[in-house]
């Protein structure tokens, strides 16, 4: 692999292609020109990752279903658990298909390229919940890439880049047949008739991890949802890997004070997941 001139990781990433460490992507890597790759963004707790099995069970589903080549398992695994260092990590993993031409014809035989970085946690979410707003992007329908976490990302890009308010924190996403799918970087769940509902991601959206594990927690009913969904709801959350739950607060004009609900299975994830113990309800 042809290193570039600039762009080498510091001591807070690595790159490999295969099980070989690499100085850097190089210029004809085919996840940088057409986002032909996936990727997994872990809470690291500790010097460890609690989630690494879901993690590498959904980046494994989504390299059959690609035809991406994988690392070595326990190679990918100590090679992350190295890079941690103390405690309260973000840990970044991209796989790609690797190197090609021109042309977006993949390769018939390329070895992984993939990248390990460490981030600092993001700030810890206002007491009182999220504030959100409603994204006018709406995603595109397209159940070949459906649930997939690849890093085609725009977007949500383009989602998250119409505002800029700091008191406004997420945004809701549409489809184009207005069901709900989620927000620019988390699932969503809504309390409706005493029970919790997440909408499905078998036509587009992101198969969460932390979205699997509250379902396989909790009794969850995966079903459509649309606006009026939300604004009828008794609670509302938002999840990821990285956060876990996040109460929200208010959508708009629609206000929800906290509830019991909401606080149950924030205790019952931090019993999964030890990063994830809540402080207080």
């Amino acid at each position: 692999m042809t290193a570039t001139a600039s762009a080498q990781p510091g001591n807070d990433a690595r790159v490999f292609l295969g099980a070989r460490r690499v100085d850097a992507l190089s210029p004809h890597d085919r996840g940088r020109a057409y986002g032909d790759g996936l990727f997994e963004t872990l809470r690291a707790h500790r010097g460890e990752l609690p989630w690494w099995d879901r993690h590498w069970a959904r980046l494994s589903h989504g390299a059959r279903h690609l035809g991406l080549s994988l690392p070595e398992q326990e190679f990918a695994h100590a090679q992350a658990r190295e890079l941690l260092a103390g405690d309260g990590a973000v840990l970044k993993l991209i796989l790609n298909r690797g190197e090609g031409g021109r042309g977006y014809a993949p390769p018939a035989q390329a070895a992984p390229v993939w990248s390990l970085s460490r981030h600092p946690l993001p700030p810890a979410p206002p007491r009182e919940g999220l504030a959100l707003r409603w994204c006018r992007l709406r995603l595109a329908v397209q159940p070949a890439l459906a649930g997939l976490k690849h890093c085609n990302r725009l977007e949500q890009v383009l989602a998250r880049a119409e505002w800029d308010d700091p008191q406004v924190h997420e945004g809701l996403l549409l489809n184009a047949d207005s069901e709900l799918v989620g927000a620019t970087a988390a699932n969503v769940f809504v309390l409706r008739a005493g029970a919790w509902i997440t909408p499905p991601v078998d036509r587009c959206g992101v198969a969460g991890v932390c979205r699997q594990a509250l379902i396989d927690l909790a009794n969850i009913q995966v079903r459509p949802l649309n606006a009026w969904d939300i604004a009828g709801s008794d609670a509302i959350f938002l999840c990821n890997a990285v956060r876990g739950i996040l109460p929200v607060a208010r959508l708009g004009e629609r206000h929800w004070a906290p509830h019991p609900g909401v606080a149950g299975l924030r205790r019952r994830l931090g019993s999964a997941h030890p990063a994830f113990v809540p402080t207080e309800d």
